[in-house]
């Protein structure tokens, strides 16, 4: 086995993999020895085929694979050995390729394109300059949070009557032209009509007024001329929606409101726990906090993708572009040149950005502990409790599912590198001049538009 390198420029490089027949021919008889053993041929016991008739059926895809498992393997030990850091992965040469007979020939010779990464020369100091914002709280938002918070925790109440907006509970019969059930139509039990979902206001107006035990016949496909949503409703597949004649009647149980939660003792007790908050000042003073973590985070957020611009443009790091496009190409079937292209900056940023990080990572020792990566999983787990509502749940429970978060291998990467990255991050802001700014909300928003 020979490789040699041949270097087209500073990002661009050739290396010529050349494989003997004695590189490989010990491994391809071992293989084809363990073939025979299992091979079954007709009128021969297995284990007694002929090895002629074995190298005659197996020798050829078994050399193929022999070798691109030898080739595979010494491309990654030189690469190792010689400290050679790439991008992506290694492409068979087009410009430098040679003709392969797996059938006829011996000795073979690849040719494999690399793209190279780039040396980094590249420091954090307090003559770095980030912006970092700050988001202003105002008593609007905390209504407007309040609001909306009042209005998750909120419940259907019965009314006596329905208006635009009351959930109506019943019976859907289809009907003929004289209002009387239709024979063999179709009767869905126990659905629920939100008033509000009305695409016609014409159906919707028919509902008005009406309250439980009332019977109200209307076109049903003008309410909800949606396939997927009227087949859900009267419990059909919904390939037959479209022969169904509209017209039913719906039978009137119950009419329901939704109504916001009040701001009492027993929707304190449900979101913090019993007890813990007992007023409304101190219900609003938690909702401030609970914002000024939320816009903490936001701004956290914010300086980690300013200080990954400014970090990449100080660094002005060049890249093997033409590379780079192929082997997207060639990694990524459904993605097309002309996306490949049009994305290509955001690709870039992506790979100067990985580059960045792992020199900065490198450069000042920055290293996960396994007690790191766990609180980080913890935090992962509690917002995934959160968004379903669920704040208060026990640490035991939390340090079980972020164990079983960092046994998978994919995922336990995930979490190294997210609180890498995180490390990395809160040394900028100790090291790098922060240029403080405070901000609106809405004009905070804005920053993301100019992106």
């Amino acid at each position: 086995m020979n490789i040699t390198r041949e270097n087209i420029d500073a990002l661009n490089t050739v290396l010529h993999v050349k494989v003997e027949k004695a590189d490989y021919q010990e491994k391809v008889d071992e293989v084809l020895k363990d073939t025979r053993k299992k091979a079954r041929v007709d009128g021969f016991r297995p284990g007694k085929v002929p090895m002629g008739l074995i190298k005659k059926m197996y020798y050829t895809p078994i050399l193929v694979d022999e070798v691109n498992k030898l080739v595979s393997e010494s491309l990654y030990h030189y690469l190792k050995e010689n400290e050679i850091r790439i991008l992506g992965e290694p492409l068979p040469s087009r410009e430098r390729e040679n003709k392969i007979d797996f059938q006829h020939d011996e000795e073979f010779e690849f040719a494999f394109d690399l793209g190279l990464a780039p040396e980094i020369q590249l420091e954090i100091t307090g003559k770095d300059k980030i912006p970092y914002y700050h988001i202003k709280l105002d008593k609007k938002q905390v209504e407007e949070y309040k609001g909306s918070l009042l209005q998750n925790y909120g419940e259907f109440k019965p009314v006596e009557k329905a208006g635009k907006d009351e959930l109506v509970k019943g019976t859907l019969v289809q009907v003929d032209s004289h209002g009387n059930e239709a024979e063999n139509g179709i009767r869905a039990e126990n659905v629920s009509l939100s008033l509000e979902m009305f695409k016609d206001e014409g159906e919707r107006l028919f509902f008005s007024g009406t309250g439980s035990g009332d019977e109200v016949i209307f076109d049903v496909k003008k309410a909800f001329p949606s396939d997927a949503e009227l087949a859900s409703l009267l419990k059909v597949d919904k390939a037959l929606v479209q022969a169904i004649d509209g017209t039913f009647k719906c039978v009137i149980g119950e009419v329901l409101k939704y109504e916001p939660a009040k701001a009492d003792q027993a929707l304190y007790d449900k979101l913090y726990g019993e007890g813990t908050v007992t007023s409304e000042e101190e219900f609003t003073r938690r909702i401030k906090e609970e914002m000024e973590r939320n816009y903490e985070r936001e701004s956290e957020y914010r300086f980690t993708l300013d200080a990954r611009e400014y970090l990449i443009k100080k660094a002005k790091i060049q890249l093997p572009g033409e590379f780079l496009k192929r082997w997207i190409s060639e990694t990524n079937e459904n993605l097309t040149e002309e996306k490949i292209i049009e994305d290509f900056d955001k690709y870039e940023d992506e790979f100067r950005w990985q580059l960045v990080k792992e020199h900065l990572l490198r450069k000042y020792g920055i290293k996960v502990t396994e007690e790191e990566a766990l609180q980080t999983a913890k935090k992962i787990a509690l917002n995934q409790y959160m968004q379903y509502g669920i704040s208060n749940v026990p640490d035991d429970y939390l340090e079980n599912y972020a164990r079983q978060m960092l046994e998978k291998s994919e995922e336990s990467g995930r979490i190294y590198e997210q609180r890498a990255e995180e490390k990395l991050m809160g040394l900028v802001k100790s090291t790098a001049k922060l240029d403080d700014k405070e901000i609106s909300l809405d004009k905070f928003r804005k920053l993301y538009e100019k992106q």
